[in-house]
């Protein structure tokens, strides 16, 4: 029993217990009390349980959690990349067909020159659009710019807009559809000129039917014969803009000037030749009042259409296109000289459109 200590486990010293007794004498009433026995019993077991030991050596400690750095790294990636697709899909697609070119701002007005001369370079099939400037041209529908729509006629802005965005439509739909460009019957093009305009779907009936320098279906749709040429890749390159103004009978005219480049190949494999088809197409289109013109919802007019192609094939015409490949383009064009890639000049102005064949300065 240690000193200061009662029988019975008090720990109270002497002098707190005079203390006690000099104030129980003078009435004091803030005197201390005494541990119940359950107190005394639990602050004894207290003292004497054993603190823990040294570790055994089979002792076994759950590991901490490790905190999922690498799922957070990976989730943030994919979220950039999906942002990246959708600001600029176009750009995304140019880095996996390993043109590198910076990319140009889309065309909003009619350029003032030539694009200026690239290194020669010859394309590849990992690499079509090398040394050409539209390396740094958008693809697909992405190349095509939509102005800012306002009301024109008997449409009010927000009806522009659908006809604009339709036009675009046309425009992919005839030169960017990879079955059409496979040779195939352009049928949803098709399906959104006026059914009723008797001269145009007099044409489309025959021109496929039995091409001719007249009614020749190219005039308004690209086509290779699949037999013949093969598209190297999936992309196709487009530079150009729609404009729009008041037509006859207050319709809304929307003109179309789009550059389509095509890199092909030899349908049988043999070789590793690139050759670059380059057409540019100028469309107008008429959105007409149905309570003044015969027309259907959804559909347009086409009021003219011209186009210049090179390295598209000469001779008799065929409907499709036909890319001159190794010794056949030595003669194949023999016309006057164009560079394809010069927007700041009128379309057809080399008589393309049928009358002649012409020669690209650079392809």
């Amino acid at each position: 029993m240690g000193a200061g200590k009662e029988p019975d486990g008090s720990s109270r010293s002497d002098e707190e217990w005079d203390r006690f007794l000099r104030e129980s004498v003078a009435g004091t009433a803030d005197s201390p009390k005494e541990p119940s026995a359950r107190a005394r019993d639990v602050a004894k077991r207290l003292r004497e349980e054993p603190g823990p030991g040294p570790e055994g050596w089979r002792s076994y400690t759950p590991a901490r959690p490790k905190r999922r750095t690498g799922l957070y790294v990976v989730g943030l990636l994919a979220s950039l990349m999906l942002l990246v697709v959708a600001l600029a899909p176009g750009r995304v697609v140019d880095l996996f067909t390993g043109d590198d070119s910076p990319q140009l701002a889309p065309e909003t007005t009619g350029p003032t020159q030539a694009p200026s001369a690239e290194a020669a370079q010859r394309p590849t099939l990992d690499k079509p659009f090398r040394g050409s400037p539209a390396a740094s041209w958008a693809s697909g529908a992405a190349g095509i710019t939509v102005p800012k729509a306002g009301a024109v006629g008997w449409m009010s802005a927000a009806e522009v807009e659908r006809a604009l965005a339709r036009s675009r439509d046309f425009l992919v739909a005839s030169g960017l559809d990879r079955a059409v460009l496979r040779g195939e019957r352009p049928e949803k093009a098709i399906a959104l000129i006026n059914p009723h305009q008797k001269d145009v779907q007099d044409f489309l009936k025959t021109s496929f039917r039995t091409p001719s320098e007249k009614n020749d279906p190219l005039f308004l749709f690209s086509r290779f014969q699949s037999s013949h040429t093969h598209l190297v890749g999936d992309v196709v390159k487009t530079r150009g803009r729609l404009t729009y103004r008041e037509g006859e009978r207050g319709a809304l005219q929307v003109t179309a000037d789009v550059t389509f480049v095509y890199p092909v190949t030899r349908a049988d494999g043999g070789g590793d030749e690139v050759v670059r088809t380059i057409a540019r197409r100028e469309l107008v289109l008429s959105w007409d009042d149905p309570d003044k013109v015969i027309t259907e919802p959804g559909t347009f007019s086409i009021v003219s259409y011209k186009y210049d192609v090179t390295n598209g094939g000469c001779g008799a015409p065929t409907g499709y296109f036909t890319p001159p490949f190794g010794t056949d383009d030595e003669t194949a064009e023999t016309g006057p000289e164009i560079d394809p890639y010069d927007r700041s000049v009128p379309v057809g102005q080399a008589g393309s459109a049928g009358d002649e064949c012409v020669r690209a300065t650079r392809s």
